[in-house]
């Protein structure tokens, strides 16, 4: 038997949560590695001059997946508006304190003898601490932790608010602007609010403005680069649920999302 509509609603909200949460808390976990963008696409470093600061494109390795992120939250925002973005929303958040304070515990557990004398040494023979390899990687600070906590939240409410705003504007029609659109002034908000909670006091203003300003320069790129995967992604979903029900879901969507919070 064929399923029925609201059977292909529950297990769509399901798939793109699925989605959106893994890849948030994937990205949360290996965000701890600063990677040379510039290097890995085979170019020398930007050199961007920035607030008096010489700026490249040193990103934590997060921003690789965040993209799904932005897509999949786009698309609940689309078909469930604001009460399914802020539903995953809040879930991801409580997830990801929950798997960083399960991290917190493992790095306080005293190593095992054996364990510590069979991965002291790397591929070369050289000697390493590995429970020291452990706790540094992935014992994140408080305040990255909570920074990047509340600007994850704070975009997104910031991304559904945005997005509804110009879909009023725009209708059914381009979906290009209302996702592009909200993506990039979500992640502007979300760039420094997460600077800042993590480094004041520890960076200058103009530190963290010049860091967040090279970051943002990355997202915006990225932004503008994903919008054919945002047509991808409606085009499935239109088909699966039906071009008339999905149309309805989508002004359904609207409608509970006049406000902010």
């Amino acid at each position: 038997m064929a399923p029925t509509l609201e059977q292909k609603k529950h297990r769509l909200f399901v798939i793109l949560s699925g989605i959106f949460l893994t890849n948030a808390l994937v990205a949360e976990m290996i965000g701890v590695k600063i990677f040379s963008a510039e290097a890995s696409v085979g170019l020398a470093p930007a050199h961007l001059p920035i607030l008096g600061f010489t700026m490249d494109f040193n990103l934590t390795a997060g921003v690789i997946i965040w993209p799904v992120v932005f897509i999949t939250s786009d698309l609940i925002n689309e078909y469930f508006g604001k009460p399914g973005v802020k539903r995953i929303s809040y879930l991801t958040a409580g997830l990801i304190a929950y798997a960083f304070l399960v991290i917190f515990l493992t790095m306080k557990l005293p190593p095992a003898g054996w364990w510590m004398d069979a991965n002291n040494t790397d591929s070369s023979g050289n000697y390493f601490n590995i429970d020291f390899a452990f706790n540094k990687i992935f014992g994140q600070g408080q305040r990255i932790i909570l920074g990047s906590l509340s600007a994850f939240l704070i975009g997104q409410l910031t991304d559904v608010f945005v997005f509804q705003r110009l879909k009023k504007i725009t209708g059914p029609k381009m979906l290009w602007m209302r996702a592009t659109g909200s993506t990039v002034v979500s992640q502007f908000i979300d760039s420094f609010v997460v600077l800042f909670i993590a480094f004041a006091g520890t960076f200058s203003a103009k530190q963290i403005l010049a860091i967040g300003i090279t970051n943002y320069i990355y997202k915006f790129l990225v932004a503008i680069l994903l919008t054919p995967l945002i047509y991808l992604g409606h085009n499935i979903i239109d088909k699966y649920l039906g071009k008339e029900h999905a149309l309805r879901m989508s002004d359904e969507a609207t409608a509970q999302s006049q406000n902010f919070l």
